[in-house]
């Protein structure tokens, strides 16, 4: 005999005592005593497409044959899933409930045609009752699985699962069973009177007045509508000539603006070119070419011009080279002073030939005779540098010529002054006093054993008075724009 399991945990099952003396009046009995299941009517389609899908299977389905099987509950544990889903009833033969029963088909809501009858295998007594009272207790399970949503059996733990859930199921319902109530008292409660119902009626035809009138009132404002929407078109079709006129003014203003661009951009280079031709007119006014050309300034005890100093001392034995060159560029000023001031020296010829310049001294008591011009001493302006200074006897020609420039510098001299007074300015003199071979009252002779430190002071006057000069022939022609 195969043992039952249970139909949720496959739990192993004992059958209860009363069940295995179960007579055919006691199966009957528990069988009508179960519940019969309506088959519910299934829910229409909700869509279109679920609606094609029922369409095209109960056109499928005209022709298909009853699909049955026989639904038993197997002595051994099922893998998987609990029962196959192609099980739709179960057949009981008349053998199976009682001995000369009726024969009770029990069928789940599928509709199918009820099997026929096959033929009972011949057993013996004695298996007749061994299996009689497990054979039983599983025919009334069957019937009981088929008319409830439960499988039988069902052990005591999930006996009382199954309560459980089924206690909730029924609060549930119960709650909504007096929701229902509640609503359906208030629904009786608000059953309106007689009195009510004229006045709706009343407000109803009021209502169907006022919609009479109000369609009224909107054909009205449909046919105003289509007098606007007219306007509307005619106001459109001005706004595109409005926008095309627009557009022309904005291009032709682009145009105008981008040519007036132009000239502004053309004018404000002009004016930038001006301001700056101006600034370098300005620039250029103030530049003092003869400031440029002769720099003339003090390195300590020595005087300098263009960098080159001019004198000697014992401490700082200044190279003849660089003081020869200085001496040229000393003559050169002179000449070039003169020359702006419009002098012509009659007794002197200055040679500026840098390192090695030159004075020439005419002598004024030589008569010329016919074009011969008088006769000229040369002084040269430079010293080889082979000798100490101490040795005065040997720079005869050297000091010669620097009184002879001494004496240059003081006609220079003599002439801006008597100039200036002639143009009504007093007081334009040199710096130092020039007398002889001695410039504020130094002499600037190397002979006579005199000291280095009088010679350079000497030279450092000199020089002063040539800035003078040169300062007073850059002020020429701005003093004669004054006048």
């Amino acid at each position: 005999m195969a043992p039952l399991y249970c139909q949720k945990c496959r739990t192993q099952l004992k059958l209860d005592p009363s069940l295995e003396d179960l007579n055919p009046a006691s199966f009957k009995i528990l069988a009508d005593a179960a519940p019969v299941l309506e088959p519910k009517a299934p829910d229409g389609p909700r869509s279109a497409a679920a609606k094609q899908r029922r369409q095209h299977y109960d056109e499928v389905s005209k022709d298909a044959g009853p699909a049955m099987q026989k639904r038993t509950i197997s002595g051994t544990p099922r893998t998987g899933s609990k029962m196959a889903p192609d099980l739709s009833f179960i057949v009981l033969s008349e053998s199976q409930i009682a001995p000369g029963g009726p024969e009770e088909i029990v069928q789940t809501p599928t509709k199918t045609k009820a099997a026929p009858k096959r033929a009972e295998p011949v057993v013996t007594d004695r298996e007749e009752k061994l299996r009689h009272p497990v054979e039983m207790a599983t025919r009334l399970f069957e019937i009981l699985s088929a008319r409830s949503d439960i499988d039988h059996p069902v052990c005591s733990e999930c006996t009382e699962l199954l309560l459980d859930g089924l206690q909730k199921r029924q609060s549930s319902v119960i709650r909504e069973r007096d929701a229902y109530i509640d609503f359906l008292k208030k629904a009786q409660e608000d059953v309106p009177t007689d009195e009510e119902r004229k006045k709706t009626k009343r407000d109803l035809e009021e209502v169907q007045r006022r919609e009479k009138q109000a369609l009224e009132e909107l054909e009205a404002l449909e046919a105003e509508k289509t007098k606007m929407e007219d306007e509307i078109a005619a106001l459109d079709a001005e706004a595109e000539e409005l926008d095309e006129e627009e557009e022309r003014f904005w291009r032709e203003r682009n145009a105008f603006t981008a040519e007036l661009n132009a000239f502004q951009q053309e004018r404000d280079s002009l004016q930038n070119q001006l301001a700056h031709d101006t600034k370098l007119l300005e620039s250029l006014q103030r530049t003092n070419v003869y400031n440029d050309t002769f720099v003339i300034g003090h390195d300590g005890l020595f005087g300098t011009i263009n960098g080159l100093r001019l004198g000697r001392l014992p401490d700082h034995p200044i190279e003849w080279a660089e003081i020869n060159a200085a001496w040229g560029q000393v003559v050169l000023l002179l000449v070039v002073v003169a020359e702006k001031l419009g002098y012509n020296f009659k007794d002197y010829k200055l040679v500026p030939v840098g390192s090695t310049s030159k004075i020439v001294k005419y002598d004024t008591k030589q008569q010329p005779t016919g074009d011969s011009k008088p006769k000229g001493n040369i002084l040269e302006l430079f010293s080889s540098g082979n000798l100490s200074l101490g040795l005065g006897l040997f720079h005869g020609k050297f000091d010669d010529a620097m009184v002879a420039f001494l004496d240059c510098l003081r006609l220079v001299g003599e002439h801006v002054a008597h100039t200036s007074t002639a143009a009504g300015a007093t007081g334009i003199k040199l710096p130092y006093l020039i007398h002889k071979d001695k410039i504020g009252e130094v002499s600037i002779r190397l002979g006579n054993f005199g000291p280095d430190e009088q010679w350079t002071k000497a030279c450092k006057y000199t020089l002063t008075c040539c800035k003078f000069l040169l300062a007073h022939a850059s002020h020429v022609d701005d003093a004669k724009n004054a006048r």
